[in-house]
């Protein structure tokens, strides 16, 4: 795989991953028609995206709250001393209600966003985080709504 840096992708791919991004399972010939090229043209250049890791897979979106996990929160943690980023991704890892989970500069460590089923079970995944050996102290926000959900595609060129 070839890493592509910004500024690779030029109008045409860019356009081709917002389509892919808004239906991984549109066609081809669909994409095609939005961004003026044969479905052939479009497959070619859905699979160079793929063999440079633009492209990671395809997916499905699925609403959590219809799946019953319909509390959101953000939890920042404050470690102990200099724990590893291995050490702390080892044990957000470990965690099914954890969404996404990041290293962050200022006082906060680690910034996890979860999801639960409701309050109670968020009380206890904060529990269980803020009992990790290397974690001093939690602080929590809940998400009321989520005002932008974006997918990760580039913006249109200006």
């Amino acid at each position: 795989m070839t890493p592509t840096r910004p500024g690779d992708l030029d109008p045409i791919d860019e356009a081709i991953l917002r389509e892919l991004a808004a239906d991984a399972r549109a066609s081809y010939a669909d994409i095609g028609a939005v961004v003026a090229l044969s479905a052939p043209a479009v497959k070619r250049r859905v699979d160079r995206l793929r063999e440079r890791g633009v492209v990671r897979g395809f997916t499905v979106l699925l609403d959590p709250a219809a799946l019953g996990w319909e509390t959101e929160a953000f939890i920042e943690l404050f470690c102990h001393g200099s724990t590893s980023p291995a050490t702390m991704r080892a044990a957000v890892d470990r965690y099914p209600e954890v969404v996404a989970a990041s290293t962050v500069t200022g006082d906060v460590d680690v910034v996890v966003q979860v999801r639960a089923r409701d309050m109670r079970h968020l009380e206890q995944v904060v529990e269980r985080l803020a009992a990790e050996p290397f974690v001093a102290r939690t602080r929590s926000t809940i998400v009321l709504s989520a005002l932008v959900r974006r997918p990760d595609v580039p913006p249109p060129a200006p």
